[in-house]
């Protein structure tokens, strides 16, 4: 997974918002897509204050961490650089893709709009409040050409948007949702790609999409009536404005991620022209001790005294003479096992051994056959029981022309080509992104307050019994809809489950 992919997953986590929701904006007398391109400081402003309701822990690490909001800032540039970057390349143009958006429309601003005007009625699943009387009545409401006059029709109209002459009818519009969920779910789940979905699930989907259309058409006519606060509507605009960012910028990552590869030649060249990473005096060292193998001396003293392999002691830390049994074959690299089952037992390998772990000196004990120790003993390497199949035994000296990277301290010791392919890819990636959010012109400001967290409101926050977001059931398997807080939202418990085929 590329670096810029690692970014996209965790941005945005101080506005505790997430990943799957996206839209056209929809706007009386016409449709337009969103502009990603700033986020202003009075709509951070805005969801860092609903966050401090939510979740105060993350506000105060965010205040006690600088790097932490640095690191939030930075995420928030990428998002909007690579979501500008696909629209400017026509990746929303795509059916799927728009018809998806406009699907996306509705659910965002209808989870949205039943928190807030049921927030104070108590306990109630998700889009409790929606009637049975009013589902019916949407899916009543059609007429030839789309357009009705029953309780739904009356609602767009108030707000402006009757229907015009070619509207489509209610079950062609979910027809065309379902649609795109099942594309982009097959898309993104290639183990979903010959799955149908059952009838009843189809039901529950077609109940979903009419509760969210309800909702939506609801949030217009009191938008428009001016009942709603500037406050929810900016914070709702700013999480449908982020859903979309996200949405797209996953399609330019995954468009991005073919050609961006680092290839052989790349890593090649690299170490060509950094005489730090060649293994030269390595393999030196490693020629001296094979020569000192091939003539006579004790293998297993060689390797305890020479070996950089971890393998090499046991779990009680008693050096293991570089001996490796039941070995299946298979389980090692492909040079390693290759050169080990060329030998006869007792024979030592006449060459080094060249791999990306470094450079390997290998005695074969025994020629693969079967286990005379089958299911009893352990490969000190894997710790795995060999069980079954022919096997061999083979001692090995490693020196590891591993490498550490000089500029983190915590890294782990890795293959001088996976470190070169890492950095070529870091390289890259950081030269693509500064290169978008130039070219895109990108706005995230670095000046924002952080709301105050006292210690009553922390106390609170793990004394509180969190409700899981939830939404009923309506979806088909793997068909999700987020909501605002970036998390699934779940179905009412007290409804049936699926059934699967």
């Amino acid at each position: 997974m590329s670096n810029l992919t690692k970014g996209l997953i965790l941005v945005v986590v101080i506005l505790a918002i997430g990943a799957g929701l996206v839209i056209w904006k929809k706007k009386v007398g016409g449709q337009t897509t969103e502009s990603f391109n700033q986020i202003t400081r009075p709509e951070i402003e805005v969801l860092l204050a609903d966050v401090a309701k939510t979740n105060p822990m993350v506000l105060k690490r965010l205040k006690e961490d600088p790097e932490m909001k640095k690191q939030q800032i930075d995420n928030l540039k990428q998002l909007l650089a690579f979501a500008s970057q696909a629209q400017r390349d026509g990746l929303a143009s795509d059916p799927t893709s728009h018809q998806e958006l406009a699907n996306i429309h509705a659910e965002i601003l209808a989870v949205n709009y039943d928190r807030e005007i049921n927030k104070d009625k108590g306990p109630m699943p998700p889009f409790g409040f929606i009637t049975e009387d009013m589902i019916s009545a949407y899916w009543a409401d059609e007429s030839q050409g789309g357009g009705g006059t029953g309780w739904f029709s009356g609602l767009m109209g108030k707000i402006g948007l009757g229907a015009p002459t070619e509207q489509r009818s209610h079950e062609a519009e979910f027809t065309d949702f379902l649609a795109s969920k099942i594309a982009v779910l097959k898309a993104s789940s290639p183990e979903m790609k010959d799955r149908e979905i059952s009838d009843e699930e189809r039901t529950q989907a077609r109940d979903i999409f009419a509760k969210t259309r309800i909702y939506d058409a609801e949030y217009l006519q009191k938008l428009n009536a001016g009942e709603l606060t500037p406050e929810f509507i900016t914070k709702a605009n700013l999480q449908v404005k982020l859903q979309q960012a996200q949405y797209l910028a996953r399609l330019y990552s995954e468009k991005k991620a073919e050609s961006d590869k680092v290839t052989d030649e790349d890593i090649t060249k690299y170490i060509g022209e950094h005489p730090e990473l060649d293994p030269a005096q390595k393999r030196i060292q490693a020629q001296a001790i094979l020569d000192r193998a091939k003539a006579g001396e004790d293998f297993a003293a060689l390797a305890n005294e020479f070996t950089q392999d971890p393998g090499n002691k046991g779990p009680d830390g008693t050096l293991q003479g570089g001996i490796y049994t039941d070995v299946p074959k298979g389980r090692m690299v492909v040079p390693f096992e290759e050169a080990a089952l060329a030998l006869q037992p007792g024979q030592v390998s006449p060459e080094l051994v060249v791999t990306d772990f470094g450079f390997h000196i290998i005695k074969l004990e025994r020629k693969l056959s079967p286990s005379p120790n089958k299911g009893a003993n352990k490969d000190p390497k894997s710790g795995d029981s060999s069980a079954s199949g022919d096997t061999y035994d083979a001692r090995h000296i490693l020196i590891s022309t591993g490498y550490k990277d000089p500029e983190n301290p915590t890294a782990r010791e890795m293959p001088v080509k996976d470190y070169v392919r890492n950095k070529l890819e870091a390289d890259k990636e950081k030269k693509l992104l500064d290169e978008l959010i130039a070219s895109n012109n990108i706005q995230v400001p670095e000046d924002f307050t952080i709301p105050e967290v006292s210690d009553d409101q922390l106390q609170q926050m793990k004394q509180k019994q969190q409700m899981p977001p939830g939404m009923p059931q309506g979806m088909p398997p793997g068909v999700q809809v987020n909501g605002p807080d970036g998390k699934p939202v779940k179905p009412d418990a007290k409804k049936p489950e699926p059934k699967k085929k």
